[in-house]
């Protein structure tokens, strides 16, 4: 069935519609085929699918009838109310299909209750919607006046994206004085534009074109597209360049420096301007000739670009093009030959080398085997050898281009530790040609140099009184050796100075030589301490070498002022004497003394101290000279004694007293007379010392004699008793009398233990618990006790002002042991420490030996009261012998 509409655009189409139904079982499937022009608007009609199908409206509406469309997008809607297929989305078939014919789209229509299948297929027919397009609008071509006529020049073909009749149809060019088109057909089937030239081009006529391309479709209505060509007619180069000189013939020499300008080739042309303008080039030539050779391209000149070898090649050919910037050009020769020159310079090879020589190596000595060649030929191959000057070396030939480099001196590592050796080796051309090779010969060491020492002679100074182990020096010697040659050690040498042996004055560091003083020097035994020191290197065999070090002790101020004169006596009186009529500046004695030490310390100042008359004397501080003040008058005593006092400038500084006894007076007897008391005075004095110091060591031997004595007897008694108590018999308890107390508790005893007879006041505090074991020794203790006030003992010596001490020891088995002490305090209190250690002593040996204990006690209380009483009569003794 045909139908035919009007669209709103007053296009007209046909729609087709061709329906197939297939019945399966309860599902009908049926197709339905329309074809509309693509750009319909949206809502226009496609087809009346209700009316086409046989369906009613009623059945679209119950059966919910819609459109399903896979994938892609829905460009077909259905109408339900009218049973008609309508436009939805605006065709556009160039999207859609691009280039291919025929174009179509397919959507299914389902109705349920029962289900109903149908394909619907709309085909799009083209409408003439785009017009021709090239790919530019407009393009520029440069064609030569020269070109002959069928010159083809290729267009770029018109796009057009409708098909069939809508498509491109035809090409059309204008204007067409010089130029035709023409289209042809591709295998593709596409098209493709030439511009082909029918008549030639005169610039000189006419120097630039302006042609349009148009390209027209077939539909209605016609649509085109345009194409601007603009041609530049170029000028011809009809005259060709021509060169002066056919062949250049050119002589270099090999060792021409780079960069030479071998020849200049030179061409001229009949054209003016840009036509007449020529370059050059190689046109022609070996690979190894172009790498050797250049021309400039404006000028012609022909350079080097590396240095030529004649031993490589002779002669080059070249050929060169001179072309203008046409296609013109016209081509000639340049020979090169190469002159032979002295370019090869010898070769030296080392057949044998020692680069190590010990220093010791005799002359002669062979270093070096040298191998010499030269290429070239002739006097350019012959060949001269030689090394540097001023070096213990020599070289001669030995065999035919060998060499031999010898040591031609003594060598001295200590001079020249190494040496830089040149070998040169020339030719005989000319100019002559050279080569060098170095070599460095290194000279080993032996040991032949001794060490030596910074200086001749070290001198140091130390003060007296240093600290054992100070540094005093540091030696340093030097060795022009190498290595182990050169490693150093210091010993101080073997030998005595002042009786002592060196090694016990100072010691050295063997590594740093560093020397300590190890004992305390004294400036006034020792002033100057000289030895020497030797250092000695680690060779095989070792050298050494000595120096001598003096090191200088310095003064301290540790000596006091000697007064020699007056001289100091004890037995006997030393007066100066002054007659009563000196006058002023009288010289009545001068004090002498001397200060071991030096410099400054033993500088010497005089004071007086003291004096019996300050005004009648003075002292010279510099000279100790003792003069008088003023005149001596009656009125002075006549024994005067002065005081002197002698001090010398160290730090701090350091005295020494003289007494001077000065007798005012005109004659000896007046001066015996008034100095006679004074020496029995002091006569007196010194006998009663003596029988003194005599008295006291014979009492302290007499102790000691019996001391031992009682520790002797003690030991054997002990012995004795050690066998009674050994035996196992019984043992008889023993009770002391009662006391006078009645019960049987213990009784409780205090004391106050005063140390001295002003400290009442005790310090310590003494109780003891009595037992039923407590042996009283002394039976006189009770009623002592008893008659003692509050329990205090104190012992009162008549005659002495001192009272004595109470010596109280509370032992475990005992109840008390009373020692009293002899009242002679000196040795009272050395015999009373004696008694205590020899108690302690032997109570440690056996503390149940009571007999011997009381025993003991009242035999040393008689000891005591004897030898208070031989001590006095010591003293009496020593008075009446004093007297």
């Amino acid at each position: 069935m045909y139908r035919s509409r009007t669209s709103t655009t007053q296009l007209t189409w046909k729609t087709v519609v061709f329906i197939l139904c297939v019945f399966v079982t309860d599902v009908v499937f049926c197709q339905a085929r329309y074809s509309i022009p693509e750009e319909m608007p949206e809502g226009s009609f496609v087809g009346d699918i209700a009316k086409d199908l046989g369906i009613e409206i009623s059945r679209l509406i119950s059966g919910k009838a819609r459109v399903v469309t896979k994938g892609g997008r829905q460009y077909v809607d259905l109408s339900r109310d009218k049973g008609t297929l309508v436009v939805k989305e605006r065709i556009d078939r160039e999207e859609l299909c691009k280039k291919t014919t025929p174009c179509s789209f397919s959507f299914d229509l389902i109705i349920e209750n029962p289900i109903q299948l149908h394909r619907v297929t709309v085909e799009v027919q083209d409408i003439n919607d785009n017009a021709p397009l090239f790919p530019k609008d407009t393009v520029s071509l440069d064609i030569s006046e020269n070109r002959i006529s069928g010159a083809r020049f290729p267009l770029d073909s018109a796009v057009d994206m409708d098909v069939g009749i809508n498509g491109i149809q035809s090409y059309a060019l204008s204007p067409t004085d010089n130029f035709k088109l023409e289209i042809n057909n591709q295998a593709d089937g596409s098209q493709y534009v030439e511009m082909v030239l029918h008549r030639e081009l005169d610039r000189e006529e006419r120097e630039a074109l302006q042609l349009v391309l148009t390209a027209s479709d077939g539909g209605s209505p016609k649509k085109s597209g345009t194409l601007r060509i603009y041609i530049s007619v170029l000028d011809v180069n009809d005259n060709a360049p021509v060169c002066k000189q056919s062949v250049y013939k050119v002589d270099v020499v090999e060792n021409a420096p780079v960069d030479t300008i071998l020849t200049t080739v030179s061409a001229i042309d009949a054209d003016e301007g840009v036509n007449g303008k020529i370059s050059y080039s190689i046109a022609q030539a070996s690979k190894e000739a172009r790498e050797l050779f250049d021309i400039d391209p404006e000028t012609g000149d022909l350079t080097m670009l590396r240095s030529l070898d004649y031993e490589n090649e002779k002669s080059y050919i070249l050929n060169i093009k001179a072309r203008d910037k046409g296609s013109l050009a016209d081509t000639c020769k340049v020979v090169i030959d190469v002159i032979d020159e002295n370019d090869n310079s010898p070769t030296i090879q080392l057949m044998s080398f020692t680069n190590t020589l010990p220093e010791n190596s005799p002359v002669g000595t062979t270093v070096a085997v040298i191998n010499v060649e030269d290429a070239d030929s002739g006097k350019n191959g012959l060949v001269q050898c030689a090394i540097n000057e001023n070096i213990p070396f020599k070289i001669q030939p030995s065999l035919t281009d060998y060499y031999a480099l010898l040591t031609d001196e003594n060598l001295d590592r200590e001079s020249i530790a190494e040496y830089n050796i040149t070998i040169l080796v020339f030719d005989q051309g000319i100019p002559a040609r050279h080569s060098n090779k170095k070599l460095n010969v290194k000279i080993s060491d032996i040991n032949d140099n001794p060490p030596v020492f910074d200086f001749d002679e070290y001198r140091t100074y130390v003060t007296e009184n240093n600290s054992p182990g100070v540094a005093v020096l540091t030696v340093k010697a030097s060795d022009a050796d190498w290595g182990p040659n050169a490693r150093l050690s210091y010993f101080v040498e073997d030998r005595e100075v002042q009786g002592n042996p060196v090694n016990s004055l100072v010691s050295i560091n063997s590594d740093s030589g560093v020397i300590h003083a190890i004992r305390v020097f004294d400036y006034e035994q020792m002033k100057t301490l000289t030895f020497n020191v030797t250092a000695r290197d680690g060779g095989s065999p070792p050298l050494s070498s000595e120096v001598k070090v003096t090191v200088i002790v310095q003064d301290q101020n540790d000596n006091a002022p000697q007064v020699l004169y007056p001289v100091q006596t004890g037995g006997s009186l030393v007066a100066e004497i002054v007659p009563r009529s000196a006058e002023v500046g009288y010289l009545v004695t001068k004090v002498v003394a001397v200060d071991v030490d030096s410099g400054q310390n033993a500088w010497l100042s005089y004071k007086l101290q003291k004096t019996t008359d300050r005004a009648l004397f003075e002292v010279g501080p510099q000279n100790g000279e003792i003069r008088t003040v003023r005149q001596v008058t009656d009125k002075d005593a006549v024994k005067q004694k002065l005081t002197v006092v002698v001090e010398d400038n160290g730090q701090p500084s350091r005295s020494a007293v003289v007494n001077i006894n000065v007798a005012v007076a005109d004659s000896f007897p007046e001066v015996l007379s008034d100095f006679n008391d004074f020496m029995h005075e002091k006569q007196y004095n010194d006998s009663l010392t003596f029988y003194l110091v005599l008295a006291l060591a014979a009492v302290s031997f007499l102790f000691i004699t019996c001391l031992v004595v009682i520790i002797s007897v003690k030991i054997y008694r002990w012995r004795q008793s050690r066998i009674f108590y050994q035996s196992n018999l019984p043992v008889i308890p023993y009770y002391p009398p009662d006391s006078g107390v009645t019960g049987t508790l213990p009784h409780m005893y205090n004391y106050d233990v005063c140390m001295t007879n002003d400290s009442r006041k005790s310090d310590c505090k003494y109780s003891t618990l009595g037992g039923q074991n407590v042996l009283l020794v002394d039976p006189s203790f009770t009623k002592t006790t008893q008659n003692t006030p509050k329990g205090k003992f104190f012992l009162e010596d008549k005659d002495s002002s001192e009272s004595s001490h109470l010596i109280l020891r509370f032992y475990p088995k005992f109840r008390l042991v009373y020692i009293p002490t002899v009242s002679c305090l000196p040795c009272g209190l050395v015999f009373t420490m004696c008694i205590k250690v020899s108690t302690f002593l032997r109570i440690l040996l056996d503390v149940r030996n009571v007999v011997i204990i009381v025993a003991y006690c009242f035999s040393a209380s008689l000891l005591s009261f004897s030898l208070n009483f031989c001590f006095i009569l010591s003293l009496a003794l020593a008075s009446c012998l004093a007297t």
